[in-house]
């Protein structure tokens, strides 16, 4: 798995070539089996192909126009319902102050990556977007308000290579026993 972990690289441009249904499902399939508290599993993925859609939630996502080039986009959902009662009154939105809200967020977060490294190994591109407001995209999609928008995927046959980014040597970020 090092390989795809060192491979993957956020791509925004994308030939013009559909992903094959079964290569979609081989992902959220990668993503259903992510760990989460207590297996909670809070998430939900819409796989977005139409052009109509596609363009409403890059609008959403301030206009960056480079997400129409993807074929699909995967919109990773996390449900505080996993976590929360039905019958409570919630809306979520960047500001919520309930706990769970970073627990549903940190698993779907997990279940994200899944799908990244995933699509990595089935030589798809994806770039993780995710530079929007939960009151603008959520109507897009008829999303209610009690569940909270983690991240747009997009997806699609790369048509870049970006280079190796700069990372921080390991002795900067391990510590041992205590900081």
């Amino acid at each position: 798995m090092i390989k795809e972990i060192k491979m993957r690289r956020s791509i925004r441009k994308y030939i013009n070539k559909l992903v094959e249904d079964e290569k979609i499902i081989k992902l959220i399939e990668s993503a259903r089996l992510a760990p989460s508290g207590s297996n909670t599993q809070p998430w939900h993925f819409i796989i977005v192909k139409s052009e109509l859609n596609r363009q409403k939630l890059a609008e959403v996502s301030h206009n960056q126009k480079w997400m129409i080039s993807a074929p699909v986009f995967i919109v990773c959902i996390a449900d505080i319902r996993s976590r929360i009662e039905k019958n409570v009154d919630i809306s979520l939105n960047e500001d919520s102050p309930q706990e769970e809200l970073k627990q549903i967020i940190r698993d779907t977060s997990i279940s994200i990556e899944h799908i990244l490294l995933e699509a990595t190994n089935l030589e798809l591109g994806t770039c993780v977007v995710a530079w929007f407001i939960q009151e603008e995209i959520r109507p897009v999609l008829n999303i209610p308000a009690d569940k909270y928008v983690v991240g747009i995927i997009t997806l699609g046959y790369a048509d870049e290579t970006p280079k190796d980014r700069p990372r921080k040597k390991i002795e900067e970020v391990i510590h041992y026993e205590n900081w």
